[in-house]
């Protein structure tokens, strides 16, 4: 009998088995339940029996749609458009700015766009010079700051040479004519490393050259590096280790535009360009002490560029003056029609300015001192409204547009494992970020887009009424908001703290009136010099 039990029990269990092993691969309704939890849904016991089948049809699309190939530069059928501006059609006019040449290199180095533009137009300083003395504090500099992947020194050398060549044949492209620059590394360039900072793709090569260097390449400027982003576009840290901040070689860059804002603030490159998807522009170029643009969404193409999410991401310049950002942004933005723009806006002086007083007054951080002294200088010339930007939204839960798109990107590298190859593993990981984004529905994307479109409109309607909002750097919820709306942003140094790390302030633009905040910021650092100082121990 006790036999008899056994045979059965060992039977029974078998089976069990056998059902499990089959039916494994097969959603069922617990599965269904738990997932509804995570949701915060609650349906009833039948109503979750009748999603079963279904739920499995729509599991077998998914795995049918991963079976087909994907290649990683076709973008999602979904539009976002902003409210069209006739000043998108607007380029700038600049003029060289006549000076003598230095007589340290570390001194011409640091020398403003304009300037080093007039010594290479007049042949007083040759584009090889000026590259070799970056390729040189590259060598010298960048083992203290981390930020340079790829020095492409053979590709530097010959385009300063071509510079060069041109030159002396009279055929002057323009400003940025024999000018090195590096570039964020997430940026693709034909037969060099793209790594997008991440251990498993630190020897990948995309035969592709993005469009925002074909547009330099065109201008005369020289590509001397690729600089370091974030792992996936996350902060500072990237599988060589933490970039470094120039004004405290403790502290790391912040930003994943971390490379290129401690190059330019160290002077390795005289200028570079980096990209922001919630802050990747802003943050370390505060952190560094140097002018970060963030321009329109939509006004610099992203081709060439890896995506974090299709409907944020913003390429930008990153400079140490906003004349230096303006004089970038004027070549690597879509090209409007052939109207002329002075940069010194011709009705600066009439400019109607907010500034997000709330936020100020509540501001307790290291910036609040700072902060105050540029509002007060302000005051002294133009009138300052309050006013406030837009509070009653589900803030907590706009990030899940970022996550949702960066899911989709990097599906195949997580559904290849690549995930797991990633240094940095924990909670606010990116390894991890695009995993849990498997469990946003689709329909909470979707809600959150459209929230965003309200926004975006209640944003747009308070611009109409300013030309420049001033805000804290990293006051409440901006970084976000303007991110977002996809406007326009400057961020520019504005002192130091007591322990002389750089500060910042950002100033505010309606959509394609890049023009205007570069015109003010350009008018305080006429009357500051926090954008002329040179971090300690880079001076030589």
């Amino acid at each position: 009998m006790k036999k008899s039990i056994f045979i059965l029990t060992v039977s029974t269990l078998f089976f069990v088995s056998i059902i499990s092993i089959i039916s494994y691969d097969r959603v069922n309704s617990f599965d269904i339940s738990r997932s509804l939890k995570l949701m915060s849904v609650d349906f009833s016991s039948n109503q979750i029996n009748t999603m079963v089948d279904y739920v499995n049809r729509n599991r077998e699309g998914y795995n049918q749609m991963r079976e087909f190939k994907l290649e990683e530069n076709i973008k999602p059928s979904i539009s976002f458009n902003l409210p069209y501006n006739q000043n998108f059609n607007y380029d700038y006019q600049f003029q060289t700015i006549k000076t003598e040449l230095p007589e340290y290199d570390y001194q011409i180095a640091f020398l403003s766009i304009q300037e080093l533009a007039y010594l290479i137009k007049n042949k007083i300083l040759s584009s090889e010079r000026l590259t070799r003395i970056y390729i040189d504090r590259i060598k010298k500099f960048d083992t203290k700051l981390n930020s340079v992947v790829n020095l492409m020194e053979d590709v530097a050398i010959e385009q300063s040479l071509r510079a060069d060549n041109e030159i002396e044949r009279g055929i002057y492209r323009g400003i940025l004519h024999g000018i090195p620059y590096g570039i964020k590394d997430i940026a693709s360039y034909p037969s060099y490393p793209t790594t997008w900072g991440t251990e498993p793709y630190k020897n990948r090569i995309i035969n592709e050259k993005a469009e925002v260097i074909k547009k330099l390449e065109n201008a005369g400027a020289v590509m001397i590096a690729k600089l370091s982003s974030g792992s996936l576009a996350k902060g500072d840290i990237w599988y060589n280790g933490k970039t470094k901040n120039p004004w405290d070689i403790n502290q790391g860059s912040s930003g994943s535009s971390a490379g290129s804002a401690s190059a330019t603030s160290a002077g390795l490159v005289s200028f570079s360009i980096g990209t922001e998807t919630l802050g990747s522009i802003i943050s370390p170029s505060t952190r560094c002490g140097v002018t970060g643009l963030r321009p329109t969404y939509g006004t610099v193409s992203t081709n060439g560029f890896m995506t974090l999410s299709w409907s944020m991401d913003k390429v930008g310049p990153i400079t140490r003056s906003a004349s230096d950002a303006a004089i970038v942004f004027n070549v690597i933005k879509y090209k409007g029609s052939s109207k002329q723009r002075p940069l010194e806006f011709n009705s600066i002086k009439n400019l109607k300015i907010g500034y997000l007083k709330n936020l100020f007054e509540k501001d307790t951080s290291r910036y609040a001192v700072n902060n105050s002294k540029i509002i007060e200088i302000l005051k002294n010339k133009y009138k300052l409204d309050s006013v406030s930007l837009p509070k009653d939204y589900p803030f907590k839960v706009f990030d899940i547009i970022l996550r949702s798109e960066a899911g989709a990107f990097f599906d195949k590298f997580l559904m290849d494992n690549l995930d797991s190859e990633m240094i940095l593993q924990d909670e606010k990981s990116r390894a991890n970020s695009i995993r849990q984004s498997r469990l946003i529905p689709a329909v909470e994307y979707i809600q959150a887009s459209r929230f965003r479109t309200k926004l975006i409109s209640e944003v747009d309607s308070l611009f109409k009424n300013y030309d420049v909002i001033l805000s804290p750097s990293f006051g409440k919820n901006q970084l976000l908001i303007t991110n977002l709306t996809g406007h326009p942003a400057i961020s520019i140094p504005n002192g130091f703290d007591k322990n002389n790390r750089p500060t910042s302030i950002s100033l505010l633009s309606n959509y394609y009136e890049e023009h205007k905040l570069i015109s003010l910021a350009n008018e305080i650092q006429k009357l500051t010099d926090f954008h002329k100082k040179i971090p300690p121990g880079f001076k030589e």
